[in-house]
């Protein structure tokens, strides 16, 4: 390989595109939390339809959705944690009062 293709690699995993998969792995949580919400206002619905209804009110779809946001959670955790350990000067300050 030549240098300009090595460098062309780096500045495309480093730059923009990067940036546009973070705000990806950030939009995946929210995405499925509200399509599980929307799935589990059907439910009822649903139920009527299936030939063995159950007790829950969420149907397997809304469990799905549920599950697949807690999956896709770690960018959110990994957010507030970079934000929580950055220090406000002026807490800094009152702490050492």
């Amino acid at each position: 390989m030549t240098p300009i293709t090595e460098s062309r690699k780096r500045q495309a995993h480093n730059g923009f595109t990067r940036r546009i998969g973070e705000w990806l792995a950030l939009a995946a949580a929210p995405t499925f939390a509200s399509m599980a919400w929307l799935s589990a206002l059907d439910a009822h619905g649903m139920a009527i339809c299936a030939t063995a209804s159950s007790f829950s009110p969420v149907n397997t779809m809304a469990f799905m959705y549920l599950v697949m946001s807690l999956f896709h959670l770690s960018p959110w955790l990994k957010l507030a944690s970079a934000r929580s350990r950055r220090v406000d000067p002026a807490t800094k300050l009152k702490q050492g009062e």
